[in-house]
């Protein structure tokens, strides 16, 4: 069986205020995307207008193989 790569989640959260508007967070967010690799995980509205978003992405360790 050949070996295989474990892959894990790195997790970032990010609060936005209750200010921020809906193209201002589009365009933060497409920027951690492009640029760091990040893709949406979880996304949360409260109903005051704040958002909390969590972000993952893989992180893949090379498995020794000598």
């Amino acid at each position: 069986m050949p070996p295989t790569r474990a892959s894990t989640w790195e997790y970032r959260e990010i609060h936005l205020p209750r200010g921020t508007a809906r193209d201002a967070a589009r365009s933060a967010l497409t920027e951690l995307a492009e640029h760091g690799s990040w893709e949406l995980a979880r996304l949360r509205l409260y109903p005051d207008g704040r958002r909390r978003v969590w972000l993952r992405r893989k992180i893949l360790r090379a498995v020794r193989t000598a």
